[in-house]
């Protein structure tokens, strides 16, 4: 008999530590003490089970024999082969007995009975089945044994730890969680998630931020893995999933099916660009996605560090969605034929269009899944193509680094990049959705291009 009151209070307080099921830590208990007997009292090769009965704190032990007949023995010539091949036998495994087909082993009477030994004790029982026999219980346990018992408790404890930890962010895969910088190994930053710790990779790191140790974030859990030591743990500031996650948490429209994010193409750090569309009359999706004075989409502004980002509105018909997909720029004319996009655009528009280091159009091929041509309506020759800058970063052009560098200076004197370089654009250019208000004053804030169904683009007020 045990303290049935402290037991069960510590049982409690390691499911609450550790968040391991109570079942699971009784069970941990029962294979401890099953393999303390063994060590004290058993022989080598016995199957010793334990039961604990929570209510009254006694413990019931018990042996588990197979019933096997003729068939299902090894010969000799078997045995000897497979100690040839360097098979031996594992006499100490605690399996379950198998319940499907019974396979040949290798007779051990502490493990197995014979088929008609074991009807005399029990009548009508079949080779593959298990008999048991009640053991004496003990309670005056040797001090290896307790040393025993005290081993597999805590490494069974361990596993299971690591077991529920990976259940738990198994189910958050996909998601943004929270963590805090724990600290930075070369390549690796190590995160704090409360239970765990996660890794993020240096490729998945936003490349103007800077990560110092006791930084709260907010991070994309990528994958969870089984590892050697626990469940490995990956997380990402730069993947694109984030940038949709972060706007289904600040839009409500997105979380209930009103508005959904179509396609989305990042560069983090420097710009991204999402598409979006309604599922419902009069919800207008690009307001939704701003927010009264701007204040959804800035909120993912700053997470993100200044990072600029284009709202457009999805169209099914590829030259309307290829137009709004190379917002700021106007476009004139988008031409579509056999996977290639041809765009016009005036001469006046042709850096907007392109953008530093081919930004803009690269995006844009991006998020639409077009390789998109950029041509000149005073020339009608082609000025850009998305493969010419898809080859320029192969050969080590960094995208969207020098933009990101800049614009991150923007942010910190309060302006965006356009805003520093460009001419205000007049009245009649500014959209017309159904939140024309949030969207007009939200203008002013730096790193957004808003684009309504006409693709005009907005473009921000100068400072007072």
């Amino acid at each position: 008999m045990i303290d049935l009151k402290n037991f069960m209070s510590a049982i409690a307080q390691i499911e609450e530590e550790k968040g391991i099921p109570k079942e699971k830590i009784i069970e941990t208990i029962e294979m401890a003490l099953a393999a303390a007997y063994k060590k004290d009292y058993g022989e080598r090769g016995q199957i010793v089970r334990t039961k604990l009965d929570s209510q009254s704190g006694s413990f019931k032990i018990w042996q588990e024999k197979l019933v096997v007949d003729e068939t299902m023995i090894k010969s000799e010539e078997e045995i000897a082969a497979e100690r040839e091949a360097g098979i031996e036998e594992q006499d100490e495994r605690e399996e379950e007995p198998e319940e499907d087909e019974p396979k040949k082993v290798r007779f051990n009477e502490e493990r197995h009975i014979m088929v008609d030994e074991a009807r005399a004790i029990k009548k009508g029982i079949e080779p593959g089945e298990v008999l048991t026999f009640d053991l004496e219980f003990h309670d005056d346990f040797g001090r290896i044994a307790a040393q025993t018992a005290k081993q597999v408790i805590i490494q069974r404890v361990r596993e299971a730890e690591r077991e529920a930890i990976y259940e738990e962010y198994e189910d958050k895969v996909d998601q943004i969680i929270s963590g805090t910088v724990q600290r930075i190994e070369g390549a690796y930053i190590f995160f704090d998630l409360g239970k765990t710790t996660g890794v993020m990779l240096a490729k998945d790191r936003i490349p103007i931020e800077r990560y110092r140790p006791g930084v709260h974030m907010r991070l994309y859990l990528v994958a969870v893995e089984h590892g050697p030591k626990g469940p490995q743990i990956y997380v990402s500031r730069s993947h694109p999933k984030m940038l949709s996650r972060l706007f289904e948490l600040e839009v409500p429209e997105i979380g209930s099916g009103a508005v959904e994010i179509k396609a989305l193409a990042r560069e983090a750090g420097a710009r991204s660009k999402i598409a979006v569309t309604s599922h419902e009359d009069g919800v207008d999706p690009i307001g939704s996605c701003v927010g009264q004075r701007g204040t959804r989409v800035a909120a993912v502004i700053q997470e993100l560090g200044g990072e600029k980002i284009d709202i457009i509105l999805w169209s099914d018909d590829s030259e309307e969605f290829i137009a709004n997909a190379l917002s700021p720029a106007r476009v004139l004319e988008a031409e579509v034929e056999e996977g290639r996009a041809r765009v016009t655009v005036a001469e006046d528009q042709l850096s907007l269009a392109i953008g530093k280091e081919g930004q803009n159009v690269r995006l844009a091929a991006k998020l639409t899944g077009w390789k998109i041509d950029i041509v000149s309506k005073e020339t009608g020759e082609v000025e850009q193509t998305s493969e010419e800058i898809a080859a320029e970063n192969a050969e080590g052009v960094e995208p969207g680094e020098g933009e990101a560098d800049e614009a991150a200076v923007s942010m910190a004197e309060g302006l965006s990049e356009e805003a520093a370089k460009e001419d205000p654009a007049t009245e009649d250019e500014r959209a017309t959705t159904a939140s024309e208000e949030a969207v007009g004053e939200f203008a002013e804030d730096p790193g957004v291009e808003i684009v309504n169904e006409e693709n005009v683009p907005q473009e921000p007020e100068e400072e007072k």
